[in-house]
């Protein structure tokens, strides 16, 4: 018997960390998600970051759910993966490709324990990064690509559960609950300095002192 849920009908959630280049892939799916479609009564937009532990009550209140993520799934930089139900364990129990603070696999299994349980239905659409390592950087083109597929992958899920979601006339600003305007793409990624301008890998002096180091060895 499924248990009267007090969220969304449906959640669509977008994880990851935009510090860290493709690492941000769901959390801009996830804006561009609300920029991008009129959503119906009991479909919520979340834009779930690094909080880790702190989504479980999203996903244990929700009935169904579409996840954004970078996964490593050993595939070509860029390629999607959509995995339903029972398949999602296999894509997001390996190793954590993050600095999330948990991975998704024992945020669900924590919701799995909650009185309302984990959702009826998951949905993981990821792609396979290109980079992680450019503190700093933004998506890499290969990846910021697959966007536009992701967020319609999604909307497809969502209306293939009777919830009809509509494509805008225009793309839309987000809303302001989503996230804060500083960090949204287009103001973080015109606002950041280059790579030759702020160190993308760590903290030059430190570099320095750990090759130093090395050399001395």
């Amino acid at each position: 018997m499924t248990a009267q849920r007090q969220g969304a009908e449906a959640l669509v959630l977008g994880v990851g960390n935009i510090l860290w280049a493709d690492e941000g892939f769901g959390v801009r799916c996830a804006e561009a998600f609300a920029a991008t479609y009129d959503l119906p009564q009991g479909v919520t937009v979340v834009d779930g970051g690094t909080q880790g532990l702190a989504l479980v009550n999203d996903l244990a209140q929700a009935r169904r759910v579409v996840i954004f993520d970078a996964v490593d799934f050993d595939a070509a930089p860029g390629e999607l993966i959509i995995a339903r139900g029972d398949e999602v364990p296999r894509f997001v129990a390996g190793k954590k490709v993050s600095l999330h603070q948990n991975s998704m696999m024992e945020i669900l299994a924590v919701a799995e324990l909650m009185a309302d349980g984990a959702p009826d239905a998951i949905t993981l659409v990821g792609c396979q990064p290109a980079e992680l390592e450019d503190y700093g950087g933004g998506l890499t083109p290969v990846v910021s690509a697959q966007i536009g597929p992701a967020i319609e992958a999604a909307a497809s899920e969502i209306d293939r559960w009777g919830l009809p979601v509509r494509r805008r006339a225009s793309v839309q600003p987000f809303p302001d609950s989503l996230m804060p305007k500083e960090v949204a793409r287009a103001a973080y990624e015109m606002g950041r300095p280059g790579a030759d301008d702020a160190c993308r890998i760590g903290d030059e002096r430190v570099l320095a002192r750990l090759t130093a180091a090395e050399a001395a060895d």
